[in-house]
């Protein structure tokens, strides 16, 4: 694996590449803050060895790319997104297998709409439409209570100390628990990854914060779910507590050709380890002959 930093526009993000630079390639997209280290370093290598270039990036706020203060980002939530292009153009990739989680695979969306040139395929998990939907569309189940509850009552929680390393890395193992299923990580290996998290992140506040106040759409997009015109596989946990599976479904449904891979136990979270039987098997199938 190599990491190299990548300037995108007035930014500079963190990348780091699997595999041979001949090989499809496939971009990993995390969720709202979340840095690379939730797509694990095996996770990316399996992914790879059938023949795949594997990249995965820190968002900004996120790892090793370029942060901005708590509460102030320099940036909206259009720049997440056309990131993606100037990353690519960065590495010298011209088109692109995407896989998003939540934030990711909405960004995905948008990208496969705006810049099908640039995308062979789309693979969504842990989401729900960032595009339109079909006029007529039945609506969609709401997040479950512990995560309505977990957003409205934000403003009167205490924030902890974020530069308290061992407080803030509680916290991360918390929230990562209220957004899991019943296929749970081991306890050990998530503690791991929130302390690997922490650790690479310049400033954890900015991380933790600055995404959820971003502002800005940018211009309108041009189509809905049903104008996705590449691949679309779409992966959903049965226990998503964010998104309820019937989110995957109306995806798989509404996006012409797309199918549904649906992971038994698994929440709002990047795919467990106990899943990746499933996930990379699909993930290599999706990305094959295009």
């Amino acid at each position: 694996m190599t990491e190299q930093l990548v300037a995108v526009g007035d930014a500079t993000l963190c990348a780091e590449t699997f595999g041979a630079p001949g090989d499809p390639a496939i971009l990993l997209i995390a969720g709202a803050a979340s840095s690379m280290d939730f797509w694990p370093a095996e996770f990316c290598a399996a992914l790879a060895e059938p023949g795949r270039f594997v990249v995965r990036y820190d968002h900004r706020d996120t790892g090793r790319s370029t942060s901005y203060p708590a509460g102030q980002p320099g940036y909206t939530g259009v720049e997440l997104t056309t990131d993606v292009i100037a990353l690519l153009d960065g590495l010298g990739i011209d088109r692109v297998h995407l896989v998003g989680v939540s934030m990711g695979a909405g960004i995905s969306q948008e990208l496969a709409l705006r810049h099908p040139d640039r995308v062979a395929s789309i693979t969504l998990m842990a989401t729900s439409a960032a595009a339109p939907r079909p006029k007529g569309a039945p609506p969609l189940p709401p997040p479950a209570d512990r995560i309505q509850a977990m957003f409205s009552d934000s403003g009167d929680q205490p924030q902890p100390d974020w530069t308290d390393r061992t407080a803030a890395i509680d916290r991360l193992v918390a929230d990562l628990a209220t957004f899991g299923g019943s296929v749970t990580t081991n306890p050990a290996e998530t503690r791991e990854l929130a302390t690997r998290a922490y650790d690479r992140t310049a400033d954890f506040a900015a991380s933790q914060t600055n995404h959820w106040i971003l502002t800005g759409d940018g211009p309108p997009l041009p189509g809905g779910l049903a104008d996705i015109a590449v691949p679309t596989l779409v992966l959903h946990g049965t226990e998503d507590p964010m998104f309820p599976l019937p989110h995957g479904e109306a995806l798989a449904r509404e996006i012409p050709g797309a199918r549904l891979v649906p992971l038994p136990g698994v929440g709002h979270e990047h795919p467990p380890r106990q899943v990746w039987p499933i996930v990379l098997p699909a993930i290599v199938a999706h990305t094959a002959g295009q």
